[in-house]
């Protein structure tokens, strides 16, 4: 089957795919954020529904690419989890209006800034995009233990036998797909291990609806929910950080799709990119949501099921603002259970940690240089990502920083690289026939 003759309804069942592998970790976002900041239940209905119907929006300004912005690659963004620690600590010292004017000052930041932080495209040759792109494969991995565990550590079931055994058949599942499926069967490998899993978490008492029977029916998203935005100047310094560090993280994401879907990423693809994600974080703080980042497991995802086109990301867009629209139909999503999700995630992030290494294939190794560059690197990514405690000392701000383990390998790697290579010319990306776009 050609990507480009793929019909709409095996389209939409793809969509549904990519969207089911990134609803939870997206829902999450809004859910911690409204239980730390004591939000009422009718204020949660409307976060996690206006959350859902952005995610759609922020997707469709990407993937249809203008002159202005989108960078019309298969991409599918969802809240950044990063964002979740600043924005409870500047709702707890400030308020909601402060942490959405903070928001709304941050996507203006990076939409404005995106043509400037394109030009650093030379500081992200295969050696740090590859660097970048395994770390944040292996620093995942620990989310999808922790959901094959059972969700959360502190829960009395979790690493459970019960809880283990279904996050084994979830994988078990996908891998009998994926190695004897055939066509489109093989490619919606995911999905199936998704509904398989939760059928059997299903029989075992695991899955509840009552997410939902409690949820409405029809939802209008409502700009200034929460009412009319303050501007303090701390809070927008803080969240213009972390924009940065999502931005470094979609650099990579950007890189390696381009070379999943076999296109060279050029400037102007960056620019256009960031512009995209600038939109979305405006829009997250008009409409009183949360920042949008380029989710990375949706790589693995177009990896694992091959099927290289925008076309069911179109619909995964599309399925977003109406679950967001019609909430009780976007709880479906919902009652999948962690370790199910746990099972799927630990294929899906194992795959982008891979596509990392195989990005890492066209570096001259047996320079020490590169070793150095690549070891250090991927040294701290992880390092910061298992031991997030080493940063305690200091300042909250910084903490916010340097407690990233993808920010951490990103500087890192381009800092190293450039101390190290910058008299050297370094080759650019490749696509996984040894094809540039333009020269094919």
């Amino acid at each position: 089957m050609k990507n480009a003759d793929i019909s709409a309804p095996k389209a939409a069942v793809l969509g549904l795919q990519h969207l089911l592998a990134m609803y939870s970790g997206s829902v999450l976002v809004p859910i911690l954020i409204g239980a730390s900041l004591h939000f009422s239940s009718e204020q949660m209905t409307y976060l996690v529904s206006i959350d859902i119907f952005m995610c759609g929006v922020a997707t469709a300004l990407q993937i249809f690419s203008n002159k202005i912005f989108g960078i019309g690659l298969p991409v599918v963004l969802g809240c950044a989890v990063q964002a979740v620690a600043p924005l409870i600590l500047i709702g707890q010292k400030f308020d909601f209006q402060t942490m959405y004017g903070a928001i709304i000052a941050a996507g203006l930041f990076v939409f404005l800034i995106g043509g400037f932080f394109a030009k650093l495209r030379k500081l992200f040759p295969p050696l740090v995009t590859g660097t970048l792109i395994t770390v944040i494969g292996l620093s995942l991995i620990p989310v999808a233990f922790q959901n094959l565990g059972g969700g959360s550590t502190a829960a009395k079931d979790f690493g459970s036998m019960t809880n283990l055994a279904v996050g084994a058949f979830t994988v078990l599942l996908i891998l009998a797909f994926n190695v004897w499926g055939r066509g489109f069967v093989r490619s919606i490998a995911i999905l199936i291990g998704l509904i398989g899993g939760t059928v059997l978490a299903g029989f075992l008492g695991m899955v509840s609806f009552a997410p939902v029977a409690e949820a409405s029916w029809f939802h209008v998203p409502t700009p200034f929910y929460f009412g009319v935005p303050h501007f303090e100047w701390s809070s927008i310094v803080t969240m213009i950080l972390i924009s940065l560090v999502s931005m470094v993280e979609s650099t990579g994401v950007f890189f390696a799709l381009g070379d999943v879907v076999e296109r060279k990423i050029e400037s102007e693809d960056l620019k256009k990119g960031y512009r995209a994600e600038g939109l979305a974080v405006l829009l997250g703080g008009i409409f009183n949501t949360f920042p949008y980042t380029t989710f990375s497991q949706n790589v693995g995802l177009v990896q694992l099921s091959g099927i290289k086109t925008r076309k069911p990301v179109m619909f995964s867009a599309l399925f977003l603002i109406l679950l967001g629209l019609l909430p009780k139909i976007g709880a479906l999503a919902t009652i999948i259970p962690s370790p199910v999700l746990g099972g799927a995630m630990l294929v899906m992030f194992g795959m982008v940690a891979v596509q990392g290494i195989r990005m890492l294939q066209q570096v001259d190794f047996h320079n020490d240089k590169n070793l150095l560059v690549a070891a250090v690197s991927i040294g701290l990514g992880l390092g910061v990502t298992t031991q997030p405690e080493i940063v305690q000392a200091l300042p909250e701000t910084l903490q916010l920083l340097f407690g990233s383990g993808i920010l951490m390998a990103s500087v890192s790697a381009v800092l190293l690289n450039w101390i190290f290579n910058s008299k050297t010319p370094q080759p650019e990306l490749e696509t996984k026939d040894g094809l540039n776009e333009k020269d094919e």
